[in-house]
């Protein structure tokens, strides 16, 4: 079992897990994932790890409560309960190189994940300029750890509650306006955005990294539920990627592939919802769901 050691909910959706597995801290790497099951009947979700201490003995977790799993979680993942399973690190680590200035952008609970990659290049003496992006100003999570990784840190609201008004790609924008020579692009984010982010810097030929979440199941490679195009070729996110050049990701394709299954999500949380629903009501749940 994997002890919850610290939450922290960010919002109504959005919470932080702390879980203790000294092992998978060690190991970790920026950029890899875990599988997890809240139980022994749970489904299997890919999540990436947003951050990792060796000190601590701990992984942290930013989920945000869209599905059946991630709202159960949301409900019964507190402190000092644990995890049924927990799986990784899984997928290939960013590749960290020499790079002198990168911009390392996030956006929603893309944040969270490239926080690693941002203290990565850092530790590694880079000029790290960060970009994060956000609706608004209650929305906003981790300044300060960016600050600390980040030589620059650029703020980004929908309506220009903090930081300036605008998406990401305006961050981008700015940033290469102030800085034409940055070297590598790494976003992280819901998959239009990091399109986006892959069209903003295409015209200035910098290196854009993305880091894709599509549907997957075994996290091996062999149920082929996270296959992906890039560059033309099929790869699996789970043991080729979760990094690839996103000026190279069929991202049009990959959107079509997430929103398949969207109605069986739909009807799962429909069924957990009303199960319950007569739970809390001292109900038999029905045995149809």
């Amino acid at each position: 079992m994997y002890k919850i050691l610290a939450r922290e909910d960010f919002s109504d959706v959005t919470f932080l897990l702390e879980v203790h597995y000294p092992m998978l801290a060690k190991a970790a790497k920026p950029g890899q994932f875990v599988i997890v099951m809240v139980h022994a009947d749970g489904e299997r979700i890919p999540l990436t790890i947003a951050d990792f201490s060796i000190e601590r003995g701990t992984i942290t977790l930013v989920v945000q409560a869209v599905g059946k799993t991630t709202r159960e979680m949301q409900q019964t993942c507190k402190v000092g309960t644990a995890l049924y399973a927990v799986v990784g690190p899984m997928g290939m680590p960013s590749h960290v190189g020499e790079r002198k200035k990168v911009a390392c952008v996030g956006g929603g609970l893309g944040v969270a994940p490239v926080y690693p990659q941002a203290r990565a290049f850092k530790q590694r003496g880079a000029y790290v300029i960060g970009i994060i992006g956000f609706r608004n100003k209650d929305l906003i999570f981790w300044e300060d750890k960016f600050a600390s990784v980040c030589d620059e840190l650029i703020i980004c609201t929908d309506d220009g509650s903090a930081g300036i008004k605008g998406l990401v790609t305006d961050g981008i924008a700015k940033a290469i306006e102030v800085h034409p020579d940055i070297e590598e692009v790494i976003a992280i984010g819901p998959p239009v955005m990091m399109k986006f982010c892959a069209d903003a810097t295409r015209p200035h030929d910098i290196k854009t990294m993305v880091s894709l979440n599509p549907i997957m199941v075994d996290g091996t490679g062999m149920c082929g539920g996270c296959r992906v195009s890039v560059g033309g070729e099929m790869k699996f996110c789970c043991v080729d990627g979760p990094d690839f050049d996103g000026h190279q990701v069929d991202f049009d394709e990959l959107m079509s592939r997430l929103a398949r299954f969207k109605g069986e999500e739909r009807e799962a949380l429909e069924r957990w919802t009303r199960n319950e629903n007569c739970r809390l009501m001292g109900e038999e749940p029905h045995p149809s769901g």
